[in-house]
């Protein structure tokens, strides 16, 4: 979410909530036996005038607590952000000698170092940081990438201070899992206004479920929210589990022999990474705690750190690619031309917004289904509210869809989506938002909605540089402090660097378009979905399971009475006691 965003005008307070149990609870001491030699340091002590001991060590909340956790509305970033951070990256690369990947003539990738405990380490990266730092940087976006997998993996970058040299065997651009994304999103979309609609497909309106922020808030505050959420996974952890599973079932190795960092511009990534949902339990089916998909996840800023403190100038980095020949293949040829064929691919038109375009492409294929069709727009109460229509060449209304960024907007959205209940007064009007018999939602109907969290979308993440980081006013210093205007001002910066790619970007691989390739967005249905079947084949693992997750309630014990016995009951299960 954006920093721009605080509790004094808004209700995603970003912080630990009243109701975590995890730096604050403690069992009742124990009372004093007569022989303190006999004394047990494990015993339990019901004594409570004992003062607790002074020279306790701070208390640790791990992702997976602040997940589980049903005391704070959204991802709690200040606690995020020294879980997973450039730190970790450090202490996963200097833990051990790497694994060594050796390709030979034939072309056949192997493992060679599996008996020292080492790992693969692979980066993927999103368009939105490389907007960030193109702008910081005055370059283009595709030269920012460039920077970035020299640092990552090049030889001037952080590797060459490194204790055992090792650093990333690939840099991967998510907007690869991006274009998958669209297509499997539109085939929901499409299959949800056909008649035909699957079991435990969503619920129209189907509500974009790519922004983690977004989806905490939901299954937290707005349970009712969730049969509408779109299945798909992230283009982060499509990403991810591509990653993992390929690997781990070519290599032979196991997924927590791949270590996997995520360059986002969201602190709420880090959050989605926790899941259990996306770990290798929910596609090797153990329903043990898993490995992640994304073992971390780093910001735009973030990543400057990273280079900081490796004492690596990220200004003088090679705004060029590294040689081909020192890279060594993904051990699938396909999915290696998938991944790798299209250097930072294109974000497409500025229409489709910062955020991927979903529902950009939808209103797309649906237009290009019906001959003459036109989407109208119309902008709602503010720049962050948008509502399109696909009109046929008759005039009539095919589809509607909107786009609600910013949690303001986002809580009309859901009291829009909420059910009546029916009241209890005899001859009582239904109660709730809906305020319609049958539990109807108000407003248009919509097929499709983009959610973000972040007004202006994900250029405008909370991880991002803002206009008034050292990073930017070392530059200008004298200069007044900047305010709302130049962080708005920055920001258009941002995505025009976001939109910054050249046009011969897509036909230096012609050979993946066919008919069907959309030529705003550059994406072939066909190569997609012809990819993902292959890799489901590859890997044997049904493509419902790869590219899909699930959502569930988070029930809040916040402003429930419980009684003293119930509640130490409760702490001694959460930690473990026999009770």
């Amino acid at each position: 979410m954006s920093a721009i965003l605080s509790a004094d005008d808004l209700n995603d307070f970003i912080s630990p909530g009243v109701a975590c149990i995890k730096p604050v609870e403690t069992l009742p001491a124990a009372p004093p036996p007569v022989s303190t030699a006999a004394q047990s340091e494990y015993e339990v002590s019901f004594n409570t005038d004992v003062l607790p001991p002074s020279d306790l060590p701070p208390a640790q909340i791990s992702l997976t607590d602040c997940l589980a956790c049903s005391g704070c509305v959204t991802s709690a970033e200040a606690v995020l952000v020294s879980m997973q951070s450039h730190s970790e990256v450090l202490e996963a690369l200097d833990s051990g000698p790497g694994l060594r990947l050796v390709h030979d003539r034939a072309g056949n990738v192997s493992v060679d170092g599996l008996d020292q405990g080492g790992k693969i380490y692979i980066a993927s990266v999103s368009p939105q940081s490389r907007a960030s730092i193109a702008a910081t940087y005055g370059v283009s976006e595709r030269e920012a990438g460039y920077m970035i997998e020299q640092l990552l993996s090049g030889p001037q970058g952080i590797k060459a201070r490194a204790i055992y040299r090792n650093a990333f065997q690939w840099v991967v651009d998510t907007n690869v899992t991006r274009d998958a994304c669209l297509v499997l999103g539109a085939e929901e979309v499409m299959d949800s206004l056909s008649t035909r609609k699957e079991a435990g497909a969503p619920t129209k309106p189907i509500l974009t479920s790519s922004c983690p922020g977004w989806i905490c808030y939901a299954e937290k505050t707005h349970p009712h929210v969730l049969p509408h959420l779109s299945r798909l996974k992230s283009p982060q952890a499509l990403m991810g589990t591509l990653l993992k599973t390929t690997l781990s079932r070519k290599l032979g190795i196991s997924p927590d022999r791949i270590w996997h960092v995520a360059v986002m511009p969201c602190f709420d990534k880090k959050l989605e990474a926790s899941r259990q949902e996306l770990t290798d339990a929910a596609w090797e089916g153990t329903g043990a705690q898993g490995v992640r998909d994304v073992d971390c996840v780093i910001t735009s800023k973030e990543l400057l750190m990273l280079a900081d403190s490796r004492r690596v100038n990220f200004l003088t980095l090679p705004r060029t690619p590294l040689p081909t020949a020192s890279r060594i293949p993904f051990p699938d040829p396909k999915l290696n031309s998938f991944l790798f064929s299209i250097p930072w691919r294109r974000n497409g038109d500025p229409a489709a917004g910062s955020s991927g375009g979903n529902l950009y492409y939808i209103l797309q294929c649906m237009a290009s289904q019906h001959q003459g069709a036109t989407v109208e727009t119309t902008r709602g109460r503010n720049a962050d509210v948008v509502e399109y229509t696909v009109n046929s060449a008759s005039g009539e209304t095919l589809m509607k869809a909107a786009r609600y960024y910013g949690f303001r907007n986002i809580q009309n959205l859901v009291r829009r989506l909420k059910p009546a209940r029916v009241s209890r007064m005899p001859g009582g009007k239904p109660v709730g938002s809906a305020r319609k018999p049958g539990g109807r939602q108000s407003g248009p109907d919509y097929s499709y909605v983009e959610v973000m969290a972040c007004p202006g979308g994900c250029t405008n993440g909370g991880g991002q540089i803002k206009v008034d980081d050292p990073v930017i006013t070392g530059r200008n210093v004298g200069e007044v402090k900047p305010g709302p205007q130049e962080q708005k001002d920055w920001l258009a910066q941002v995505d025009e660097a976001y939109f910054s790619g050249e046009e011969g970007d897509v036909e230096s691989n012609v050979a993946t378009l066919d008919d069907q390739t959309d030529l705003t967005v550059y994406i072939s249905p066909s190569y997609i979905k012809d990819t993902l079947a292959h890799w489901a084949t590859m890997t044997g693992i049904d493509l419902d399971i790869l590219a899909y997750t699930s959502y569930r309630a988070v029930i809040s014990d916040v402003g429930k009475k419980i009684g003293d016995t119930e509640r130490v009951v409760e702490i001694a299960g959460k930690i473990g006691g026999g009770w």
